[in-house]
């Protein structure tokens, strides 16, 4: 069995401030033990479930955050980013048989996290045919284009529970939730049993029944902070600026959204 786990550090265990997730703060390095000791749980929890074959995108802010030193033999890492319109899940196709979501947290404009944002903090909404979408949303689908399935997620609460709405009977462990700034969170040991557990239990169910829809045509929208960002973003080749600072592009092949968002989000 061949999993990919794409893994950001904004749900984790007992995350709650920016400070503990951005480099060059002195708190990062224990939320980066934190994130990777969730990862070696998740992989745990897929060779249990018979995977033999990896592959690990860092998907958070720089991409070099997972401390490889414990990876078991069976693990690829990709650090840093490519460019590719993949993105947190550069390196999916169809030779895979599932996706595994760890650390993944709400959407810009949701309350379930004080870091809740959809790829940067210069937006304000980002939607997929009228619906505000999250990083997971976005990332789930394209690996629906590719016929692979997402069968688990942890992180937030509120992403756990968009993530059951848009992928009935995929396994959820929610591991905090937010109330303003703050957040109330398991114990770290706990949550990386449920996740070693969940992931476990994900792999085993019927995968044919875990990939989420794939848009006949999918028509994209980019909510900025700033008038002058959308303004900017409109450029990109069949965007419109369609007003109250969005920008839409619509495609009928998935593949063109993510490069557009690539290119309008600026990341």
């Amino acid at each position: 069995m061949k999993v990919f786990i794409s893994s950001d550090i904004e749900g984790t265990a007992g995350i709650t401030h920016w400070d503990e997730a951005e480099k060059k703060h002195p708190v990062y390095a224990e939320f980066r033990q934190l994130m990777t000791n969730e990862v070696l749980a998740a992989i745990e929890g897929a060779i249990d479930a018979g995977a033999t074959e990896i592959l690990l995108k860092d998907a958070h802010d720089s991409g070099r955050n997972i401390i490889t030193e414990n990876l078991p033999a069976c693990v690829k890492i990709i650090r840093g980013w490519s460019g590719h319109p993949l993105s947190m899940i550069q390196g999916v196709d169809e030779g895979f048989d599932a996706v595994v979501f760890t650390g993944y947290h709400s959407r810009a404009g949701a309350e379930g996290n004080p870091l809740a944002h959809t790829t940067n903090l210069r937006i304000s909404e980002l939607r997929l045919n009228g619906v505000p979408a999250s990083e997971f949303h976005v990332y789930a689908t394209a690996a629906a284009y590719y016929k692979v399935p997402s069968v688990f997620i942890s992180g937030d609460a509120g992403i756990c529970a968009d993530a059951a709405r848009i992928n009935p009977g995929m396994v959820t462990v929610p591991v905090l939730e937010g109330v303003g700034r703050s957040t109330i969170s398991i114990a770290p040991s706990v949550a990386r049993t449920r996740i070693k557990e969940g992931v476990t239990k994900a792999l085993k169910l019927d995968r044919t029944k875990l990939l989420p829809s794939v848009p006949d045509i999918t028509v994209l929208e980019v909510v900025f902070n700033n008038p002058t960002d959308a303004y900017r973003a409109s450029w990109y080749p069949g965007a419109k600026h369609i007003g109250n600072r969005t920008v839409q592009f619509a495609n009928r092949d998935y593949f063109e959204i993510m490069r557009a968002q690539k290119f309008i989000l600026g990341i």
